[in-house]
């Protein structure tokens, strides 16, 4: 992959991959910073992404594992992640649903998380959810189901009665 196939490739995928990686992990900078992080890991090993299958694939879960390896160092020193002297960085504000899909997101387990972002928001089939969380089918698919179901619970308008239904279920 040369220069120009590169930029043309971090063009065209580093919003899609950071909003993806955004809703995996509940964090907008974080997630841009390892999108970033990954892309340079990325050029570093241009040759192995040339024959990688699905580059963005690579580069996601590149990012995903960083991020969770920059939440376990800062939860294990009990300190916020090392940040350069500077002011932050100002983005265009989010969303508003989208921004209570994430939130939503951050209550489910981290599992149907991951599962629902990356079946539902990067379109990948469920063969290819199942090889990149490295779970089987249907594993895939229960988690699948019950983050929508609760995914559901929370984005709805109604308040559950006092039986934790939501107006208009049944106990079916």
């Amino acid at each position: 992959m040369d220069e120009q196939e590169f930029d043309d490739f971090y063009t065209a995928s580093f919003a899609r991959i950071t909003g993806q990686v955004y809703a995996m992990i509940g964090n907008r900078d974080e997630a841009q910073e390892c999108v970033q992080e990954a892309f340079v890991k990325a050029w570093a090993h241009r040759r192995k992404l040339e024959k990688a299958k699905h580059p963005e694939a690579w580069v996601r879960v590149t990012a995903h594992r960083l991020a969770v390896s920059r939440w376990r160092r800062t939860r294990i020193a009990k300190r916020p992640a090392d940040r350069a002297v500077s002011l932050p960085a100002s983005t265009a504000p989010a969303d508003e649903n989208r921004v209570a899909l994430v939130a939503a997101l951050k209550k489910l387990p981290e599992s149907q998380r991951r599962a629902l972002v990356l079946h539902h928001m990067c379109d990948l089939p469920i063969a290819a959810v199942a090889a990149e969380v490295g779970a089987p089918e249907g594993t895939v698919k229960a988690r699948l189901s019950r983050g929508r179901t609760a995914l559901a619970a929370l984005l709805s308008d109604s308040p559950p009665d006092a039986h934790g239904l939501q107006e208009g279920a049944s106990h079916v």
